[in-house]
């Protein structure tokens, strides 16, 4: 029998609160910690629904967390911005860090474990000494919130990546930038250094992946824009591979030629993490309180690969130079490669310039440090004795030559259709894992040989080429499955899950959906006519917001910015402006202090506003205004315009108004800064550019 190529292994809720990172152990791919607004840090055993052991110390949400290369040390860093590090063996913390002003985003060890590097939304990039309890260096020149960082295989340097669409890179010896790199169209959100090859990718949110030449810093090849962001990139141990996790799918991509080896339809949604554990590719995303994992053969990789149209290939222009002479070993590709043995001990005392130590901040938000003495809540003892407290000292995880998870056959019983087609609405969401390696915590183990209709049933269509993550819903729910089959809603679905959508159509075509065959087929007219009956009012109320939006079109085609948005204002329609916002935020040229003078009245509504779109609207919008015009208000606002200076008398007019706005606003963002979740970071990082103000 055949079985699936990816699947879903396992879902179950993570934490009390809303689950906001995720990592994977890069050694073994088989641990696995999560990070949540209940201001935990917990482990897992991929595979296991049991929480292994549960961390405490910090004092605000969590918003992310690393594994070192030897899954000995896990570090996680708060919304405060501090960052903790615990020795896993010990179950304990053992450094307790402060220094960023606002939310930490990114971290990572040093291969050789001595050092912590964390990216934070003040845009500063830290170098932590783990065993000195002290900041090394920091990094300065993101201008916006830091993304992702790693270091180089052989300790040497960190590549940052920003929301401000940047990646650069640092030396650590000298503390300097060596290079910056500036081809991506969108925020840069995951970089990876080859694991042999000078050589390092990146994606981005403008939806492609980027190859990079670390010897001559120039672009070896992009690939094509796919159809949603790049989520995560993670290079296969071999280095002939490049595994790119975007919104439910996962490409395997080459570089030289660029080409896209395959294509994985996954189901995981926003993919938080990729490992490499064994022949399998272990993914990990996480939605509210649910983490759900999946996994990919990857011997079933189709390794003929497909050129791809639009992708930009410059490896024959790099092939066609001389070769210029390396100390390095090279590489089949003829590029140097990492030395990756550690140096001697002496060699990182050696140098003592870069070793200016940052104050640690002194803060309300900061994190005391009594609670470095919090014990671990050791949950399931027997799995952690297991992986991280071992009786023969050989390793602290899963080692890679553990067996791999077993792939469920291709043909499901559950698959086979049966005649009711009405939705059943869903709970809360299953804390289940595949049954093929352990039973639901909340449900009974499946017992695969107990469906017999399979043989009665032709697989001819469930058999050919259905999505692996959309039968894996089907082997997630086998009992309620077996009973009475429903409409499975795949990943791509374009209806909300849980919804009958029958109850939303007219009375004389409900069933129409699954009856369809057998009626006559109605015109769209007489779709539409059925739809509009019983909805006078929204297609009224639709009908004149689209004449209200031509109108603004037509003044913003003529040209004429400023009236446009009066316009808009004018019109009394939030959603109207909001979208009117949206656009403006894209374009950053059209901003000006007469926007900003029209616009403030409207974002202070919009942030009371009870819709989060709205709010988030005008946090993006307030934050665009501040980060540009700040400095010109203040100046303003200092020197007063004296004498007769008509344009100087407008422009300090201009600016005392928005002056005036802003320190309205400073209170209710000061008030929603301690909001759970993405807003609360939000209106915090907000608060931090307001203070600015003079």
């Amino acid at each position: 029998m055949s079985t699936k190529r990816s699947w879903k292994l396992q879902e179950f809720v993570a934490h009390g609160g809303n689950v906001n990172c995720l990592s994977l152990g890069p050694k073994s791919g088989r641990v696995m910690v999560t990070g949540g607004d209940d201001r935990k840090v917990n482990m897992w055993a991929v595979g296991k629904p049991n929480c292994i052991m549960s961390l405490a110390g910090h004092n605000s949400p969590v918003e992310c967390v690393r594994f070192s290369s030897s899954e000995e040390l896990v570090a996680a860093g708060s919304q405060s911005g501090s960052l903790k590090i615990w020795d896993l063996e010990a179950a304990k913390i053992v450094r307790t860090l402060t220094g960023h002003k606002s939310n930490m985003r990114c971290l990572d060890f040093h291969p050789y474990g001595d050092f912590v590097a964390s990216g934070s939304l003040d845009t500063n990039i830290k170098l932590w000494d783990v065993r000195r309890k002290g900041c090394i260096y920091t990094y300065t020149g993101h201008k916006d919130a830091v993304n992702c960082l790693r270091f180089s295989p052989d300790g040497k340097w960190i590549i940052s990546a920003g929301e401000d669409g940047l990646i650069k890179l640092w030396d650590l010896t000298t503390g300097k930038m060596l290079q910056e790199f500036k081809h991506h169209r969108g925020p840069v959100t995951h970089v990876e250094f080859h694991p042999n090859e000078f050589l390092f990718a990146s994606g981005s949110n403008d939806k492609t992946v980027k190859y990079w030449d670390l010897e001559t810093f120039e672009l070896v090849s992009s690939t094509a824009p796919g159809s949603s962001a790049v989520r995560c990139i993670e290079f296969h141990p071999d280095g002939n591979y490049l595994f790119s996790g975007t919104q439910d799918m996962m490409h395997v991509f080459g570089w030289e030629p660029v080409r896209c080896y395959d294509t994985f339809a996954m189901g995981w949604g926003k993919v938080a993490d990729m490992a490499v554990a064994n022949t399998q590719l272990i993914g990990a995303a996480f939605n509210q309180t649910n983490v759900s994992v999946h996994v990919v053969d990857l011997t079933r990789i189709n390794k003929a690969g497909t050129v791809q149209e639009g992708a930009s290939d410059l490896s024959n222009e790099e092939l066609n130079k001389p070769p210029s002479p390396a100390k390095n070993p090279l590489s089949a590709s003829g590029r140097k490669n990492f030395i990756t043995d550690r140096p001697h001990t002496t060699s990182t005392k050696q140098r003592k310039e870069p070793q200016v130590k940052t104050q640690p901040r002194q803060s309300p938000t900061q994190d005391e440090p009594e609670e470095d003495n919090t014990p671990a809540d050791i949950q399931d003892p027997s799995k952690y004795k297991e992986i991280f407290h071992p009786t023969k000292r050989l390793s602290h995880s899963p080692t890679r030559q553990e067996d791999p998870f077993p792939a469920p056959p291709d043909d499901e019983p559950a698959a086979a259709p049966v005649p009711r087609a009405a939705p059943v609405p869903r709970a809360a969401p299953p804390a289940t894992a595949v049954s093929y390696h352990q039973p639901p915590p909340l449900a009974q183990p499946r017992e695969m040989p107990a469906p017999a209709p399979t043989a009665a049933v032709p697989p001819t269509s469930r058999r050919s080429r259905s999505p692996p993550a959309l039968n894996q819903k089907k082997v997630a729910e086998p009992k309620m499955v077996a009973k009475e089959q429903t409409m499975i809603i795949p990943s791509d679905r374009n209806e909300p899950a849980g919804l009958d959508m029958n109850a939303f159509l007219p009375p004389n075509m409900q069933g129409a959906r699954e009856e369809a065959p057998s009626k006559r087929k109605q015109s769209e007219s007489e779709v539409m006519e059925s739809i509009q009956k019983g909805n006078t009012s929204m297609c009224a109320v639709l009908s004149s917001r689209r004449q209200n939006l031509d109108v603004i079109r037509a003044i913003w085609t003529a040209g004429d910015v400023k009236t446009a948005l009066e316009s808009a204002i004018n019109m009394k329609d939030q959603a109207i402006v909001v979208d009117l916002l949206n656009i403006l935020c894209l374009k950053r040229a059209l901003w000006n202090l007469d926007l900003c003078v029209i616009t403030l009245p409207k974002i202070k509504e919009l942030i009371t506003s009870k819709y989060e779109n709205y709010v988030q609207t005008a946090c993006t919008s307030l934050k665009l205004i501040l980060k540009s015009f700040t400095g010109l208000i203040n100046n303003n606002i200092r020197t007063p315009y004296q004498g007769v200076d008509i344009s100087r008398e407008e422009r300090y007019n201009k600016c005392s108004k928005c002056y005036t706005y802003l320190l309205a606003m400073r209170g209710m963002v000061e008030e929603r800064q301690h909001i759970s979740g993405k807003m609360g970071s939000t209106f915090r990082e907000l608060q931090l550019l307001l203070v600015q103000l003079e």
